[in-house]
């Protein structure tokens, strides 16, 4: 197993010339900004979500802000993000951090943790990349990394806080600044260069420490990820139809409408009941529904 310290040491001075430029890391971008790029970010590639956080930054500079306004022009303005929840627990976080903490994002773990929708990965991203304080980070590439470059396994294992926090602490620097770059590298090689597919290993700054490498690449069993099911035909797909149909329009939309969008009455119905009972939609009679 390597020591964390030259191995810490390696992943930062090539965080420093290889980091992408990305709004998050810009001097001056605030706390609130971060939150946003998390919420943005989970389970959507980083390509998608730059020009729709500049836009909703734009509009809603403040966690006031956007408290200020219905969640359903949340929901309207997340477009094409996907997992329009998301929308609904941003909403709910601008209004916590409001109430609660005077329009400021808190910057300890258990307030951040405290928020609708903020789990330990993003309480701990908030407080690292926007305040600077010492935590571990650990997503799904540097759950990857470890696992390869100290574990010597091919893949990460499921997620599973009481081990990856732990495990990624040990690697911590011991400075708040270097911790902070430290989490950002391994979080930046793990999406670039230890890839799940294809990892680029002659590039890689920890090549000569990898475990992994060492052993000659084993393909030991790993835990398996559940395949997600294919969009096309799917009720997500049925959700996003109908949550199409009320983005476009600026008044509440009958049933029939929504009918001529999706005309399979069984995935229509699926579809309505879960955006209801997850909150996405409110009716204003049996046949006319709105946003919230």
């Amino acid at each position: 197993m390597p020591s964390p310290t030259p191995f810490s040491t390696a992943v930062v001075s090539w965080f420093a010339t290889a980091a992408r430029d990305l709004p998050w890391r810009r001097p001056g971008f605030t706390a609130w900004g971060t939150l946003v790029s998390e919420f943005m970010l989970q389970q959507t590639p980083v390509v998608r979500v730059i020009p729709r956080l500049e836009e909703w930054l734009e509009r809603w500079p403040t966690p006031a802000a956007l408290a200020a306004a219905p969640a359903g022009d949340a929901v309207r303005a997340w477009q094409s993000l996907g997992y329009p929840r998301r929308a609904l627990n941003l909403h709910a976080c601008a209004v916590a951090i409001t109430t609660r903490f005077d329009g400021v994002v808190p910057r300890d773990v258990p307030s951040l943790l405290s928020l609708p929708g903020v789990g330990d990965y993003t309480a701990r991203a908030v407080a690292v990349f926007a305040y600077g304080d010492r935590h571990p980070v650990v997503d799904t590439n540097i759950r990857r990394v470890i696992a390869r470059a100290i574990e010597g396994a091919p893949d990460a294992a499921a997620p599973n806080a009481r081990r990856d926090l732990p495990a990624m602490t040990a690697l911590l620097p011991e400075s708040d600044s270097s911790a902070a770059r430290f989490n950002a590298g391994m979080m930046e090689l793990g999406a670039l260069v230890c890839t799940a597919r294809a990892p680029r290993c002659s590039e890689c700054p920890v090549a000569h420490l990898c475990s992994w490498r060492a052993a000659g690449y084993p393909e030991s069993p790993v835990a398996r990820r559940p395949v997600q099911k294919k969009y096309e035909g799917s009720d997500r797909q049925a959700r996003g139809i109908v949550l199409g149909v009320l983005r476009a329009s600026p008044d509440p939309v009958p049933h029939a409408a929504l009918s001529d969008a999706l005309p399979d009455s069984a995935r229509l119905g699926r579809a309505l009941s879960g955006l209801l009972s997850d909150g996405l939609l409110i009716t204003h009679s049996d046949d006319v529904y709105a946003l919230p």
